[in-house]
């Protein structure tokens, strides 16, 4: 049993593997969150009253925090999940990327010497800092069947995926230079329950209940490997238990599809689940409606995910198929979580109000 810090795990992906270590593990797990727009403590209602589970309000660029949190907790793994990670964000207001992805990261990551540093032998020996990350440093693929490996050479497009690419280096330099026992995963679109609804797949599915336009960037071609949110989970916990120290590994779904084909999917289900639709809307594709293309957008992702699969023996339990109708369902039954999120009532607890 170890006691292990997520930080960022009222997002969307920490708080799924705060669920999944709470549900399937014996592990303690300590939840750092500074509760930006994106964190939302609704997400964890399930686990959230269990005795394994602690939740600290912090900003991780916060050093004195972050050291009080460390010394209060004495973490045996750090998964580093707190990201700024909206695209479209990082294009309108690059500063706060650059602040949480690269000022956060060198924080935490000086902390965690500091603290590795004066542990004793058997615990400085098993520590690790699991920095997760995603594909999207690796830039645009050229051709139809070329995948990203573990090697890629980086070429990030967006402000996001550059800080992202700052903070992946920085990792990666803390352990070439101090020894830091770090470990590194890139992951591909994520998908599935809690996702905040500026993402494609939850704003296509809410704004389609609601009669609304479904705004599509382009004609739709980009292409995307997608990877259901608690396989993810899933392979996150095992990098971080069972990796090998200094390594990366690549997690992706095995389902590249075109953003225009995901759309028509959720639109087919939810002509299947909820057939009774908004007032004048004959059938919900006819809400798609396509807009400029967002600047600099990459044209193709897809993953290589052998590594992980031969080394650590993680292959995805999802198919797109059963993913996303297990997702399109969860929208559907979870009402009030959505309204909380679209009406801002979730926001109450930055506010203290919880």
């Amino acid at each position: 049993m170890a006691t292990i810090l997520v930080t960022g795990g009222a997002g969307f992906i920490g708080s799924a593997v705060i669920r999944h270590l709470i549900a399937n593990t014996d592990h303690d797990v300590i939840n750092v969150d500074k509760l930006t727009y994106a964190g939302n403590l609704e997400s964890l209602i399930s686990i959230e009253k269990d005795e394994r589970y602690q939740f600290e309000q912090v900003d991780i660029c916060d050093a004195s925090e972050v050291e009080r949190v460390f010394e209060q907790f004495r973490p045996d793994i750090v998964m580093h999940l707190a990201a700024e990670s909206h695209v479209d964000r990082s294009i309108d207001g690059p500063g706060d990327f650059i602040q949480t992805n690269i000022i956060g990261t060198y924080t935490l990551l000086e902390q965690s010497r500091t603290y590795w540093s004066q542990l004793n032998t058997k615990k400085k020996q098993n520590f690790r800092f699991h920095h997760i990350s995603t594909d999207e440093v690796y830039g645009d693929l050229e051709g139809t069947k070329d995948l990203f490996t573990e090697t890629t050479p980086y070429s990030p497009s967006s402000p996001y995926s550059a800080s992202k690419a700052s903070s992946d280096h920085l990792v990666r330099s803390w352990h070439r230079t101090f020894g830091l026992p770090v470990l590194v995963t890139n992951c591909s679109n994520n998908y599935g329950p809690y996702h905040f609804p500026e993402k494609l797949v939850p704003l296509m599915i809410l704004n389609a209940l609601e009669g609304k336009a479904l705004p599509v960037y382009g004609e739709g071609n980009q292409i995307r490997d997608w990877l259901f949110v608690e396989d993810h989970a899933r392979a996150l916990v095992l990098v971080a238990t069972q990796g090998k120290v200094g390594e990366t590994y690549n997690v992706g779904g095995h389902n590249e599809k075109r953003n225009i084909e995901v759309v028509d999917i959720i639109c087919e289900l939810l002509e299947e689940f909820k057939p009774e639709k908004p007032q004048g809307v004959n059938s919900y594709k006819e809400l798609i409606i396509h807009v400029q293309d967002r600047a600099g957008h990459d044209i193709r992702y897809a993953i290589d995910a052998s590594k992980i699969s031969d080394e650590l023996g993680w292959t995805p339990q999802e198919t797109f198929e059963s993913g996303i109708r297990k997702t399109v369902e969860w929208y559907l039954n979870n009402q009030t979580w959505c309204q909380h999120v679209q009406d801002g009532s979730y926001q109450r607890q930055r506010l203290g109000y919880v």
